[in-house]
């Protein structure tokens, strides 16, 4: 491998990372540790929050981001994976971390590093925990890449340990129980320092580590709450939860929000944990504006499929998909819903369709840019097995096409089912001149 410097452009650094170590994903922490010593790596903020659980950790990392920049502060966010540039895993103070500071921050890690081999996932996690140490952060809100007590993100102590849910997902590293994963995820709560879950019964092993800890864990439906109100368009929420000291607060007629208000009452709890105010104003203005790219994502088309709309979101699993199902159900529809769809075989394909299949009209099945995709043909022959009508398509692009082409004004467009789905969905719509924020 050629020699890299920070000299050397991001692309090149990110081809070099991608090579560097024998497996993608290598459970542990050991040889992180040593390397974060080698660097003398200070805390990444004065305040932490890691973000663990099956589904919902990129929409209340948002949430909390949100709220947390609406107090003034100055917040890092690292997530993962990335849609369409790596930039977005790492945000400092609202900004994507830009190349040069990635590729200086990947050079001191190959200086630092020796003969210790890192996988891509971990030399990424070093590089955000760098850069928001040099940033002078208030609070670092980190989400779990894989697990919890083995992910990288672990290196660090969390002030306030979120788990948002506990489901079945990469179980050949989980396990394929609910309590093994959940013993994986507890492993991000630290001594004493308190735990929020937003799973309402959650497994005994992490009942007994965050006793063992003497973590104070706030669960939901027992310690915090939402509850719905209202219907049609006077539907509202409210939510209650806990201060740090135990204080009962409470926020009334919520309004209804573009990402699932679980993770926002999640959220909420881990925020009001760490001490900041809880003005309603506030904590509305925040709710409302927060997204994350491709998720419930919504484009209006113009030109040549006026009329027309996008929906984009990368849930993969069947909890995932019942949250687009009832979103679905509440938005409008003139027409008809014509699915753009690939999956990971290693991905629950007749749950992650069961939830979809009252509200799609046809499916076009892509292969994905992966070895890990599901082949096309397969999910075809699933869902010709369940009377829906599908075709396979060599790629995402091809099977856009196809739907935009059969669609007429008022149709939705579904661009489901992976994060390979919808970049590769983005990466054509920006080809073809139409706008995607």
């Amino acid at each position: 491998m050629a020699q890299l410097d920070a000299h050397s452009s991001l692309a090149q650094w990110l081809s070099y990372l991608e090579q560097l170590h024998p497996s993608s994903i290598d459970m542990g922490l050991a040889r992180l540790q040593q390397v974060a010593e080698r660097l003398q790596l200070s805390r990444p903020a004065k305040q932490v929050v890691t973000v663990t659980g099956t589904n919902g950790k990129g929409s209340t990392c948002a949430f909390l981001n949100a709220l947390l920049s609406a107090q003034g502060l100055r917040v890092g966010v690292y997530t993962s994976p990335h849609l369409e540039r790596y930039n977005e895993r790492v945000r400092i103070a609202g900004q994507l971390a830009s190349d040069a500071q990635l590729v200086a921050a990947f050079s001191q890690i190959e200086a630092a590093r020796g003969e210790i081999s890192l996988t891509y996932f971990e030399f990424g996690t070093l590089a955000a925990f760098i850069l928001f140490a040099e940033a002078q952060l208030d609070v670092a809100v980190l989400e779990v890449g894989l697990g919890g007590r083995l992910d990288a993100v672990n290196l660090v102590d969390a002030d306030v340990a979120v788990i948002t849910s506990i489901g079945l997902d990469h179980a050949e590293y989980l396990g394929n129980s609910r309590e093994s994963v959940a013993f994986e995820k507890a492993g991000i709560m630290r001594a004493g320092k308190p735990a929020v879950c937003g799973d309402r019964l959650p497994p005994e092993p992490l009942l007994s580590k965050a006793a063992e800890l003497g973590a104070p864990l706030l669960v939901r439906d027992q310690a915090f709450y939402l509850a719905w109100a209202g219907q049609g368009e006077t539907l509202c929420w409210h939510w209650q939860g806990r201060s740090a000291s135990g204080e009962l607060l409470e926020l009334h007629d919520l309004p209804l929000l573009s990402l699932p208000e679980d993770n926002a009452a999640v959220a909420l709890q881990a925020y009001a944990l760490l001490g900041y105010p809880l003005e309603r104003d506030a904590v509305i203005q925040a709710l409302t504006a927060s997204h994350v790219m491709g998720r419930m994502q919504r484009i209006e088309l113009t030109g040549a499929y006026a009329g027309r709309s996008l929906i984009l979101d990368v849930g993969h699993n069947p909890h995932a998909m019942q949250f687009v199902a009832e979103r679905l159900q509440r938005l409008p529809c003139a027409g008809r819903r014509l699915a753009v769809f690939g999956l990971l075989a290693d991905k629950d394909l007749v749950g992650v369709v069961e939830a979809l299949k009252p509200l799609v009209d046809g499916w076009a099945v892509a292969d994905l840019p992966t070895p890990r995709a599901r082949p096309s043909r397969e999910i075809v022959q699933s869902l010709e097995a369940q009377s829906l009508p599908a075709q396979a398509y060599p790629c995402v692009a091809d099977a856009l096409q196809a739907q935009l082409q059969a669609s007429q004004a008022g149709d939705q467009i579904l661009l489901l089912g992976s994060f390979y789905t919808v970049t590769e969905a983005i990466l054509w719509l920006r080809q073809q001149g139409i706008a995607v924020e």
